[in-house]
């Protein structure tokens, strides 16, 4: 019986001393940096740490990907329904009036009346028109909400976006010369994605594809051939996916991945609860259940061992459900 890996994301609640030894003592497979949270700058620092108590072969470098995020804000700001703000494509300072989001496309090819929103459940811009002197879009605020740093951003038309950004090279390369040999490639869309990434890390190193939107899951197969293994996260496809399909995208993901004979992992919302509170739901006891019945051959905890209160107990439960699901009895 093939061995179930538990992910977990590293970020303010787990990037310490005692909760990283916590976690590798619970037996954590695979320790994610995620460079969407993560500055630069920082990364050093990290690795170093990381490397020391947990281990090189444990670390993971998750890429940000072709994904547009917002800027950073001074602070956190609610915006209201028929504000009109101005939306740019420079690295600035986001505010009430003008959100600012990267990385580099051309935002003046986004046609009129196109939507666009700003995180999950968030604020939703309708674009009303074009300002070709200043080179930026006029939206109107249909669904107020909250703009805050780094939020992943989906724009309703297609646009073009490399599929790694020029910080995630840097990251890769200089996690490489630390001896990292784990990553993970976000927003893949095509088997030349996954290309771009091999040529850079190499074939010895293990390399994890994202399965995030429609056209991942339409070239799975040719992801697949160049990937060690994918993983499915189910927030970010969601965009494209209607949520009450996501178990049915997931059921075929993993499907076709063991036909294709690459591991699957599953990710987001697993343990949403214990984000803040001490217990899951039974339905997210039933969510991991079905997942591993499935044959999903890892779980991956994002915000619930990032930013939760408790990474170790959603760690801890994982484990019994691991362990039920394997006793096969009550």
């Amino acid at each position: 019986m093939k061995k179930t890996k538990i992910i977990c994301t590293i970020g303010p609640s787990s990037y310490n001393l005692a909760t990283l030894n916590k976690l590798k003592k619970e037996g954590v497979n695979i320790f994610r940096i995620n460079m969407s949270h993560t500055k630069l700058s920082k990364l050093p620092n990290i690795l170093k740490n990381l490397k020391k108590y947990v281990g090189k072969d444990k670390i993971c470098i998750d890429t940000e990907g072709a994904q547009l995020r917002t800027t950073l804000v001074r602070k956190k700001v609610f915006i209201k329904k028929k504000k009109i703000v101005n939306i740019f494509n420079e690295n600035k300072l986001s505010n009430k009036d003008n959100i600012y989001l990267y990385p580099k496309f051309n935002i003046l090819s986004t046609p009129k009346n196109t939507k666009i929103f700003v995180g999950f459940d968030g604020i939703i811009l309708k674009i009303i028109k074009k300002d070709l002197k200043k080179n930026c879009l006029i939206g109107k605020v249909l669904n107020s909400g909250f703009l805050d740093s780094n939020k992943g951003v989906h724009i309703e038309k297609k646009i073009k976006l490399d599929c790694l950004t020029s910080k995630d090279r840097s990251a890769i390369k200089f996690a490489k010369k630390q001896g990292i040999k784990n990553f993970a490639m976000s927003f893949v869309n095509s088997g030349n994605d996954t290309k771009t990434i091999r040529e850079i890390i190499g074939f010895d190193s293990f390399l994890i594809s994202k399965i995030e939107t429609l056209n991942a899951i339409n070239n799975l197969k040719e992801i697949s051939k160049i990937s060690n293994a994918v993983l499915i996260d189910r927030g970010d496809l969601s965009r494209e996916v209607p949520i009450e399909k996501i178990p049915l995208a997931q059921e075929y993901i993993i499907k076709e991945s063991k036909k294709n004979k690459k591991p699957v992992y599953v990710a987001t919302n697993l343990l949403e609860t214990m984000i803040k509170d001490s217990s899951p739901t039974r339905a997210e006891s039933h969510d991991i259940y079905s997942t591993l019945n499935q044959g999903a051959s890892g779980l991956v905890l994002a915000a619930e061992s990032a930013i939760g209160k408790n990474p170790i107990e959603c760690v801890i439960f994982l484990k019994k459900c691991i362990s039920a699901y394997n006793a096969k009895k009550f």
